[in-house]
């Protein structure tokens, strides 16, 4: 049986220019063929040298032990920075500590199946809206209701059903910011620093006025009129505090906390599940063993949180849609001091880079690293922590990471137990990656009700 699709990787060095418009395009396409076969790769573009990591005891001192010596890189700051300004996604040091030491209670277990209903709701609604778009022969895009599906559970478990926020428009300003400000500039190749403007992103932050504002009211609302009947994030936060300090979070990091929850929480796990949704429909033998479980799991009804635990092999496929197509496929670090990573050296201002792209595919960590294959998440193999990378991990391991995994589980089994998906010859996605890993032109699917 043939591989998934997949994306191409560059097989000769590139030039400073030819590496910008290759990262313009789609940043897979500025990994070395080599980063699938070797544990570090180096080059220079201008003036800034860079490195590609891929053994994972490298990215255990990148992303763990030496954390502090590793911010993330002022380029992927200065993108997100206009949306979600100084919060958990972005600070460095102890301005992220206290910030992540009081949201941390926030994503305790407990909390998060506390939330679990509205994706279980959401679950529902986006088997209705398919059941309506299900007719023979015609394809439907699933990104399009897996977006809807995934904003819909993050607006309302960050906000509750405070109408004072503009959900569509949030939404939509957001998707547009992202698509002007997120591709490289070629000042961020050359390590031009933040303080000197990149134009696209002067004018692209200008979308979000009304969505910053919009938050502010909400903020300042449930301030005067307190909490509402069920518990949302908003809340949540609001009662937070730095347990060492006691600082609590000011409207404004209340705000930027909670876009960053909205701009990470709802298109990484839409994405996912978007993928997963093609992954199944590239192999039936998978989906049809998944839609046994799923059906035998919940008869008829949408999946909750009391069944996540019943559902192995839907997480499984999860997991291996996060190895496949990893919604972060590229995390990227600046190194403040000299180092050495696995024998190789880092000098202070290289740009190091994990590609986790190439990491979940490389041929000396994965067996057939091509193949989707669920089973290898099954517990009966050894995988290093640091080969998989799906949320990244150390103390800047993704807080939501829970939240994703229950949410995907629940709307996939749900979707499983309810439709049969199946590719649409000559529309296969292609995998592009701006800031996020997106299946270029949509995942058009078959859609055929049991």
């Amino acid at each position: 049986m043939a591989d998934p699709v997949s994306a191409p990787l560059v097989t000769k060095p590139l030039g400073l220019w030819e590496s910008y418009r290759a990262a313009r395009r789609n940043l897979l396409e500025i990994i070395p063929l080599a980063a699938l076969h070797q544990p570090f790769v180096s080059g220079q573009n201008g003036p800034q040298r860079w490195h590609m990591v891929m053994s994972p005891k490298a990215i255990r001192r990148v992303l763990r032990d030496a954390v502090d010596d590793y911010p993330k890189s002022e380029a992927t700051k200065s993108i997100l920075r206009p949306a979600i300004g100084e919060s958990l996604f972005v600070a460095e040091g102890a301005e992220w500590r206290w910030q992540r030491r009081a949201a941390a209670p926030v994503f305790t277990a407990r909390n998060v199946t506390a939330l679990t209903p509205v994706m279980t709701r959401a679950a529902e609604a986006a088997c209705a809206r398919i059941a309506a778009d299900a007719n023979p022969g015609r394809a439907v895009n699933v990104v399009d209701q897996m977006v809807a599906a995934t904003f819909d559970v993050i607006a309302t478990v960050t906000f509750g059903e405070d109408e004072a926020v503009d959900r569509a428009g949030a939404s939509e300003a957001l998707e547009s910011y992202i698509e002007k400000a997120a591709r490289v500039s070629l000042l961020d190749l050359i390590g031009v620093p933040d303080w000197v403007p990149r134009p696209n992103r002067i004018g692209a932050a200008s979308m979000l006025t009304k969505m910053h504002a919009d938050a502010d009211l909400a903020i300042e609302t449930r301030r005067k009129t307190g909490p509402g009947a069920a518990p949302d994030l908003l809340d949540m936060l609001m009662d937070a505090e730095d347990p060492e300090s006691g600082r609590a979070m000011r409207t404004e990091e209340l705000r930027e906390n909670l876009l960053t929850f909205i701009v990470a929480g709802h298109e990484t796990t839409a994405l996912t599940l978007s993928w997963a949704l093609y992954l199944c429909a590239f192999d039936e033998t998978v989906q049809a063993k998944a839609r046994a479980e799923a059906c035998a799991v919940l008869d008829g009804r949408a999946a909750t949180a009391d069944d996540v635990v019943s559902l192995p092999y839907i997480r499984q496929i999860v997991e291996e849609t996060l190895r496949l197509y990893p919604p972060g496929g590229f995390l990227s670090r600046t190194a403040r001091a000299a180092d050495e990573l696995d024998g190789a050296e880092v000098k202070s201002g290289d740009t190091v880079i994990v590609p986790v792209y190439a990491l979940h595919r490389h041929r000396k960590l994965w067996d057939d690293p091509d193949a989707f294959r669920p089973e290898r998440f099954d517990g009966s193999g050894e995988i290093d922590r640091y080969q998989f990378l799906p949320f990244s991990d150390g103390p800047r391991i993704c807080i939501g990471a829970s939240f994703a995994m229950q949410e995907a589980i629940i709307i996939l089994a749900s979707l499983l137990s309810r439709f049969r998906f199946t590719r649409v010859p000559g529309r296969d996605p292609k995998p592009v990656m701006i800031l996020t890993l997106r299946p270029e032109g949509g995942v058009w699917l078959e859609v055929a009700p049991l």
